[in-house]
């Protein structure tokens, strides 16, 4: 994914009802399609394959594809993007806590206004000419991250029911190859939106939801700039970060 093309999205953020449906049906119309929808591709390996070889013979991230400003989505154009500048950091660790370095984390977002740079979205809010709303970066040796962007706004998802997507960021985060991507979703403490979120809502355990909502850390952000908020992200294990597979 170049950072000059459109921010992708899943597929709830495509589906924006003008007909009698209401909201809740949209979403969960959404959630269904973030299912495969075709069947997994076999992949012809010489016999006895090692354990790990399908994963090995896929597309492959290296540090040459992650530039020095990719995780700066106020840094991508000539001028400056319109809305509150946030830094968002934190780690990704497995279940025992331990750092899971070099792991390329992935961020994509609506603009202040609530909506995507990316054709398919007809919300009736301006596009920002100066914010693309995707980045990306590395994880250092202490499984940290970091971005700089905007906080995004709010958008209806449109029918009867007037519903609201709550400010959220989404993060893919992947291994070795893209058989092992993971994608989850971030929210905002203290966001009224919160209790009516729909895709947030499918989440079943309400622990798992809490851990999808970042916490405010004045230490993250720059002086007189920007507020900083910290997410951290545990791949596997009871306490793990909800991910769109886990349904």
């Amino acid at each position: 994914m170049a950072l000059s093309e459109p921010a992708p999205h899943p597929a709830q953020e495509q589906i924006r009802p003008t007909d009698s449906a209401g909201a809740s049906d949209a979403a969960a119309r959404a959630v269904a399609l973030r299912a495969p929808l075709r069947p997994a591709v076999r992949v012809p390996v010489s016999m006895p394959a090692a354990p790990g070889t399908a994963e090995l013979t896929g597309p492959v991230f290296g540090t040459a594809d992650v530039g020095p400003l990719d995780h700066d989505l106020t840094r991508q154009h000539r001028g400056e993007p319109v809305g509150e500048r946030i830094v968002v950091a934190g780690r990704v660790t497995d279940r025992r806590g331990r750092p899971v370095r070099g792991q390329l984390v992935e961020l994509w977002q609506a603009n202040a206004a609530g909506r995507y740079a990316h054709p398919l979205d007809r919300h009736p809010a301006p596009l920002d000419p100066h914010f693309t709303g995707a980045g990306r970066c590395l994880t250092g040796d202490d499984g940290r991250y970091r971005f700089v962007t905007i906080r995004p706004g709010a958008y209806p998802l449109g029918g009867s029911n007037d519903a609201w997507r709550a400010a959220h960021l989404h993060f893919s985060l992947f291994g070795t190859a893209f058989t092992q991507r993971l994608v989850t979703q971030m929210y905002f403490p203290g966001d009224p939106l919160l209790p009516d979120d729909l895709i947030r809502n499918a989440v079943g355990a309400p622990a798992a939801r809490a851990r999808l909502v970042s916490a405010l850390d004045r230490t993250l952000g720059e002086p007189g700039r920007s507020l900083g908020y910290r997410w951290d992200i545990v791949l596997d294990g009871p306490a793990a970060t909800w991910t769109e597979g886990d349904r």
